[in-house]
This record gives structure tokens, sequence and C-alpha cells, in this order.
């Protein structure tokens, strides 16, 4: 049950930042956004707050901001069509009722002649047969309403499409972004809380590698072959990359100047990689300005290690078997919940950043896949066929949802068969 608890705070946490910084560089541009969504689905929640619709959803595996003329506006009124229009003070059309007219009552029942939903902002129609055609002003805040459900009407100004370049780059890019700096506000957390650790070992593994070298808990590591220690993560930094290689050891122990020779052990983490471990663990000091700077170096570290995840799938060194979907996620999640508060802290954190830089990446249905497409149109000085990109992020989209049932199903074999 605890575990089931991390998984619905954390997801809910990182997809909430993410979405949250796509609505608002969009709200901050002028986009219509009509929906704000956590998860996929069916509909568990819904509240309405201004312009904007907010929705749990039933499948918790992302979410989405629905932005006006981010997708083709659907909205059309046909000639011969029967609408009714409700009016406003300022006698503007504030509603167009599709269909279920009699549930309004000083509805005007209009045939369509012509209509712009999106630059002129009219109707042109007639009320009976031998009547004049009259015109109709639309009001810049309106809705289309069918089967008693109200869609807001967004005027060409309000899309997508219409906005500049860069408002459009922002309101995509805010979104991993915003997993970025919540990786980052968990990790200074992490160093208020806990404190940022140091380079003085607090505990020995019983018959680890440091043990067996004459490694003592409170000695100071200030160099190995060579190399000035003035971090934790520098140090572990150096023994990762030195699996089985000997390395020589400079520690302050009570003033006194040690040497030791310890050769790290090899530490299989998947079936293509391995880091060297040498058995200690920090002591931790709590300090402010430490805690900024553990923040963004942590963050940056995490970070590189991904990127050399995904250089190393590319070329073949590491295959897919190495990465998890949700069942894996769920499995490491119950793992650093059992390894107390702080452990999961650390995971929450290298998840954000994991999500950050996945939807960086260039592919369609993916925020890097949108990114693409306007750096595109920025190369050629007009934008792609809207149908055209929808269809690619449709089927990259299909893709990603395979690749996420092979990665399932891995990680059904992996843990569970």
């Amino acid at each position: 049950m605890n575990t089931v608890i991390s998984i619905i705070i954390i997801f809910g946490a990182l997809v909430f930042f993410h979405e949250l910084g796509h609505l608002l560089l969009a709200k901050r541009a002028g986009i219509l956004c009509r929906e704000f969504a956590i998860g996929f689905g069916p509909k568990l929640f819904t509240i309405k707050k201004g312009e904007t619709v907010y929705t749990i959803r039933l499948l918790p595996l992302g979410g989405f901001v629905r932005m006006a003329g981010e997708d083709p506006e659907m909205i059309e009124l046909k000639p011969g069509q029967r609408v009714g229009l409700l009016f406003n003070n300022a006698n503007k059309v504030e509603k167009i009722v599709i269909n279920q007219k009699s549930a309004y009552t000083n509805l005007k029942e209009v045939t369509v002649e012509e209509a712009d939903l999106e630059r002129g902002l009219y109707i042109k129609g007639y009320e009976g047969e031998d009547e004049p055609a009259v015109t109709y002003e639309i009001d810049e805040i309106s809705h289309y309403v069918m089967d008693g459900s109200e869609f807001q009407i967004a005027p060409i100004d309000r899309q997508f499409g219409s906005k500049s370049l860069w408002d459009r780059f922002l309101a995509i890019f805010a979104g991993p972004v915003m997993n970025f700096l919540l990786a980052i506000v968990i990790f200074i957390a992490l160093g208020l809380l806990q404190g940022t650790p140091t380079n003085q070992v607090s505990e020995v593994v019983e018959g680890s590698p440091a043990e067996q070298a004459g490694m003592m808990n409170g000695d100071v590591i200030t160099e190995i072959n060579g190399t000035e220690i003035t971090s934790w993560d520098k140090m572990t930094s150096i023994i990762q990359d030195n699996a089985n290689n000997q390395l020589g050891f400079k520690v302050d122990r009570e003033g006194e100047a040690v040497t030791l020779s310890i050769t790290p052990e090899k530490q299989e983490l998947t079936e293509n990689q391995s880091v060297g471990r040498i058995g200690v663990a920090p002591s931790y000091e709590v300090n402010f300005l430490d805690s900024i700077a553990f923040g963004f170096t942590s963050t940056i570290e995490f970070s590189k290690a991904i990127f050399v995840g995904l250089g190393q799938l590319v070329t073949g060194q590491l295959s897919i078997d190495a990465f998890s979907g949700p069942v894996g996620i769920y499995s490491y999640t119950e793992e650093a919940a059992s390894g107390g508060f702080y452990v999961l802290m650390r995971w929450a954190a290298f998840l954000s950043i994991n999500l950050g830089i996945f939807n960086l990446l260039p592919l369609p249905a993916l925020d890097g896949g949108r990114l693409l497409f306007i750096g595109v149109e920025a190369l050629r000085g007009k934008p792609i066929d809207p149908q055209k990109e929808s269809l690619v992020h449709f089927i990259g989209f299909s893709f990603l949802m395979l690749l996420m049932l092979v990665v399932t199903w891995n990680d059904i074999q992996r843990f569970f068969l």
C-alpha cells in the first residue's frame, strides 16, 4: 500500500508540474487552454476554473494540456444548418446551440448562410425563408453547445498556431523545464533536511574492499590517484569508473595523513552496465548554500548519467531490456520506499529528470517532436500542414504505446517470471 501511495504522489507531482509548465507559458502567450488533464481515458474528477477545465483521468500514464489550434479546430457551421443563438448584454452571440434547443429560453433560431468562427467572428443567417439574412457578431468569448456540452470557440488570435515561433517554443519547452526545476527543488530540500554528503566516511561496510584496505569511520578522503577530492560525488564518480582497478587513496585520519590501496569491486547494474563500489557511506552536513549548490550539481550529474545511457542505447552497448516501463518503475519505487524517505526523494528527483529528458527527445508525439516541427518551420519560413503534423504525431504516439507494451512485458519477465 505504501508503494501505491508513493507511486500516486510521485507520478502525480511529476505530471502535474510538467503540464503546469505548458499551461502557464501557453496562457502567458494568450493561447486558449481548454483542458488541463492528469492521466488519460475516462474522467474521474472535473472542475472548471476560468476558461480551463481541470480533470483527473483514469489511466495514470501521463497528462496533457489541450491548447486551441494545436490540433485542427473541429467546429464548423455549414450553410443551411439550423442553429440557435443566445446573446449577451452587448447583443453579441455568446452561445451557438446546435441541438436540444428546447432546453433554452430566449433562443433565436436561424438558418446559416455563412459563418466565420475564427477571423471575422460572425454568423450570417435568416430566421424564415422569406426574411432577409442578418449578420450577427460573435463575442470573443463564446461557446458552441452540442448535446448539452459547451465548447469554447477559439478566435484565430487565441490559437496555438497563430502565435510566434518563440511563444510556441516556450509553451512546449516549459513542460520538460519544469521537471528539471522540480528535481532541483527536491535535491535542495533533501540537502536542507538530510544534509549534503561530505567526503568524510560515516560507515564502512563489513567485508567491503574499503574495510579490507583499512579504511575507518571518520576518515576524510582527500585524494584518489593524485586527484584532489572536494566532494563525495567526485569521489564516487572516480570509483564507479574504476571497477577492478587498484586506486591509491589518501585520507585524513584525525589530522594524520594515511595512504590506502583499494580495488573497487564490480557491481552489475544491468546486463550491460556495471560500476565500481568500495563499500562506504558519507557523513552529511546541513548548510543552506551547499544545499542550493547540491540541487543544481545533482540534477546535472543525474542528467549526464541518463544521456550516457541513451548514448549506449543508440550505439548498441545497451539493449532495450535495460529500460523499465510502469511495472519496473513500480518495483524500483517499492525498493526506494523501503529505503526510507530520503531515498524516495532521490528516486523522485531521478524520475523527474528522466521525464524531462525523455520528453525532449525529437520523437513524434513528444515535446521534442513538437519542438522539431517548430524548428523545421523556422527554417522553411512557413508551417507544415497541420493535418500532416497531426498524422505524424498520431503514428508516433502509437509507436510509443507499442514500445511501452514491449518494455512492460520485459519488466514482467524480469520481476515476476
